[in-house]
Parts: structure tokens; sequence; C-alpha cells
């Protein structure tokens, strides 16, 4: 098991950024396909934008598309989440989740990722 500490939310004006950081330990992460999602509140958890276990694949919901990058730090076993032009729909806890069984696709599932991380709070102001 993975243990997963996200960390770099915060309050931000529409249009601002923030870097959200996914500090993994207690083993590598480098076979893992990573993900991040995020839940507001009275929804269900949706999928944000996952890379795959090699770093050479992404994939990102329509929704932050041309706004949000992720990335990853092999030799800091760290991912991140770059998030641009933010917008007040983005307001949401954001979590970094561990797919160990990945392999290269990046699932959007939820169900699909075992380590999970407890969350740091996005706030978008309009």
């Amino acid at each position: 098991q993975v243990q997963l500490v996200e960390s770099g939310g915060g309050l931000v004006q529409a249009g601002g950024s923030l870097r959200l950081s996914c500090e993994a330990s207690g083993r590598t992460i480098s076979t893992y396909d990573m993900g991040w999602f995020r839940q507001a509140p009275g929804k269900d958890r949706q999928f944000v934008s996952g890379i795959a276990r090699t770093g050479g694949s992404t994939r990102a919901a329509d929704s932050v598309k041309g706004r949000f990058t992720i990335s990853r730090d092999f030799t800091k076993n760290m991912v991140y989440l770059q998030m641009d032009s933010l917008k007040p729909e983005d307001t949401a806890v954001y979590y970094c989740a561990a797919d160990r069984h990945g392999l290269g696709i990046v699932s959007p599932f939820a169900r699909e990722y075992e380590d999970w991380g407890q969350g740091t709070q996005v706030t978008v102001s309009s």
C-alpha cells in the first residue's frame, strides 16, 4: 500500500492558477498509473486527469482540457496537477489516487484506483 498526501490547494480568483502536488510514500509509484479526481459538495467524485505509469500518456476530462496539466517526477515519487484559467466550477476537494494494476491506459473510473490521499480543497471565487 502506498500513502498519498496532496498539497497546494487554496483560495484563488477566477482566471488564476494553482499547482497541486501529490507526494507518495511507502513504496514507489513508478509502476502505477496515477490520477487526480475531484468532488464538489453534493456531487459524485469526478475524474480530472491521469498519467500513465510510463509518464508517456495522459488523459484529461473535457472540462479541464487545455487548462490543467498533469505530470510526474519519478525521482521524487510525486505527481502534480497544474491548474490554469481556473473557474468557479472547478471548486472541489481534489484527490490523488494510484492505480496499482494500471496498464498504461489511464482509467477515468474511480473504482480502478486502490490508494487515495485525503484531499486538498480548491476554491475559486468569481
